[in-house]
């Protein structure tokens, strides 16, 4: 059932076998793995079913790196977790991100590709992905269109597929439906109680913001409310254990990373669509169930020492034609009129350009009298536009392509997350975040960049300019940003010195205390996380389900 802790009729105090903190991606995946087993679980979300200020106010931090970073931006206080924002890209990692690599410091996952494997099947449907077959690192089902032949030595087209669905929205009935499953709304949690060793977590003490206070006791707790939240959660946790809890190597909020993004530099070209149609990510009922993707080769990054990246080429139109401007015109004001009102000026609009001669003026309602006109005069624009339709070209030529790159960040135990001396309504800590990037990014970026420029540039003929912040060496503040994908925080690891987790996702030195999510990921590759981290909450949620089950045996 569902339940909204801001409601003062429901008891403070809750008892339950599993107690599960963030009903994203990951909470909702481990708690739906449970429905109709004899597990109690309790999901706690600090956000209601819809995006709310007061509770997205909770997000709020500061930014202290080399790279400026707002906490309270890119991400999302909710039923469903950030992901009610994201685009539905899936794809998995592959071996190569998996492994150690010898010019990668802090690389290596403590579990290989094939252990993933299996949970990226069952990934592959709990995201409603249909049937659609991957292998390592890509989806394999057909494209819309023939992608660019590169040297495999040099770039690849690995393949994502698109979620269509939101968790949330998805899960939400099937949730509240459960006999076992209690999920609470606007539930904060303000801190995780352990025993007065420091290795059992006894309690976890609950709120709301209009004041109510609770406490939900359970046999094994998890952890899921992203990458920054999770280490936020650990550290905040200090009334027996001062450091936070699993900090004990000071390794809780180190090796922050996300998937920094930036513009590499501008393609010309005669017909720059050649480069830009193969990828573009088409929607609607027809559109196909996976998008190609321009990245580096596994041998590229060997050979040149470069971290993993991609790159997306972006049409940007040239001068707008008249008649194409009119239309556009059009379809807005079409959008501000009432509904039945719309269907009758699109009939007489129909009508009237049907039988009207060339160049003579439209009939239309007063308010769109103009627009209708301006559309009349360019009629030839628009054919145009259907004849390059047919011809599989834009409507609107391009002018030029910007590349724009997504890259692997660095593990780098010195880009981390800390608590500032500021709180938030709840009294607690607010997030401090120290983005710091390294050399090997910096050097990644511009081999990276140079590469995608003109291997591009001579599979339609044209000419690539570097950007200006990627053309000079050493260049002190690249211009990039977040991609809100937050990685690494409670990284994984068999070393307690190195992580915060094991391989299982367990807190090292803790009996009962667990991780899901983007947070326990040792490195990121270029992949979108979320089709990784529900395989991972499903392997989790597997080895919960051995612990939980036995003691009722």
């Amino acid at each position: 059932m569902i339940i909204d802790y801001l409601d003062s009729a429901h008891p403070k105090d809750v008892e339950a076998d599993l107690c599960i903190v963030g009903a994203g991606a990951a909470g909702i995946a481990i708690a739906h793995s449970f429905i109709g087993t004899s597990v109690q679980v309790c999901l706690l979300e600090s956000g209601g079913l819809g995006g709310e200020d007061r509770s997205q106010a909770l997000c709020e931090g500061s930014s202290s790196g080399h790279v400026e970073f707002d906490p309270g931006t890119s991400r999302m206080r909710v039923f469903g977790g950030s992901c009610n924002l994201w685009g539905g890209g899936c794809i998995p990692l592959s071996s190569d991100d998996l492994k150690p690599r010898d010019w990668v410091p802090h690389s290596g996952w403590p579990i290989s590709y094939a252990e993933l494997e299996p949970y990226y099947a069952r990934a592959r449907t709990f995201c409603q992905l249909g049937d659609i077959a991957f292998t390592e690192g890509t989806f394999t089902a057909p494209t819309a269109r023939t992608v660019l032949p590169f040297d495999d030595d040099k770039l690849i087209n690995p393949l994502f597929a698109r979620c269509s669905i939101l968790f949330g929205d998805a899960y939400r009935d099937t949730l509240d439906r459960a006999p076992n499953i209690k999920v609470l709304l606007h539930a904060n949690l303000l801190e995780l109680m352990p025993s007065a060793d420091g290795v059992h977590v006894r309690e976890a003490i609950i709120g709301s913001l209009n004041g109510h206070r609770g406490r939900v006791q359970a046999r094994h707790y998890v952890l899921a409310s992203g990458g920054i939240e999770n280490a936020r959660l650990l550290l905040l946790s200090n009334s027996v254990v001062q450091e936070g809890l699993g900090n004990q190597r000071d390794v809780v909020g180190r090796y922050f990373m996300d998937h920094p993004s930036g513009t590499l530099g501008t393609l010309t070209a005669d017909e720059p669509h050649r480069v830009t149609r193969p990828y573009e990510r088409l929607r609607g009922k027809n559109a196909p169930s996976s998008f190609p993707e321009i990245a580096l080769s596994p041998t590229y990054q060997r050979s040149q020492r470069v971290l993993n990246g991609r790159v997306h080429p972006f049409g940007v139109e040239g001068p707008l034609p008249r008649g194409i401007r009119a239309l556009r015109e059009l379809r807005t004001a079409m959008r501000k009129t009432v509904q039945d009102e719309n269907a009758l000026l699109e009939a007489r609009l129909s009508e009237a350009l049907r039988n009207a001669p060339a160049g003579e003026a439209i009939t239309a309602p007063t308010s769109l009298g103009l627009t209708a006109l301006k559309l009349g005069l360019g009629v030839g624009d628009i054919a145009k536009a259907f004849i390059h339709k047919l011809t599989d070209r834009p409507a609107v030529s391009n002018s030029h392509v910007e590349l724009v790159g997504y890259f692997e960040q660095a593990p780098n135990p010195e880009s981390r997350i800390t608590l500032s001396n500021d709180t938030d309504v709840l009294g607690q800590r607010k997030v401090c975040v120290d983005w710091r990037l390294t050399s090997l990014d910096h050097h990644t970026y511009r081999r990276s960049a140079t590469l995608f420029g003109n291997e591009l540039a001579r599979s339609c003929n044209g000419h690539f300019a570097l950007a200006p912040w990627l053309a000079e060496e050493g260049c002190a503040e690249p211009d990039i940003h977040g991609t809100a994908h937050h990685i690494g925080t409670t990284r994984m690891s068999d070393d307690p010195g190195q992580g915060v987790v094991d391989r299982d996702c367990k807190v090292h030195g803790m009996d009962n205390l667990h991780i899901a999510g983007s947070s326990v990921f040792p490195t990121g590759g270029w992949a979108f996380p979320t089709f990784t981290i529900v395989a991972l909450s499903l392997r989790l949620a597997d080895e919960l389900r051995v612990l939980l089950m036995t003691g009722f045996l």
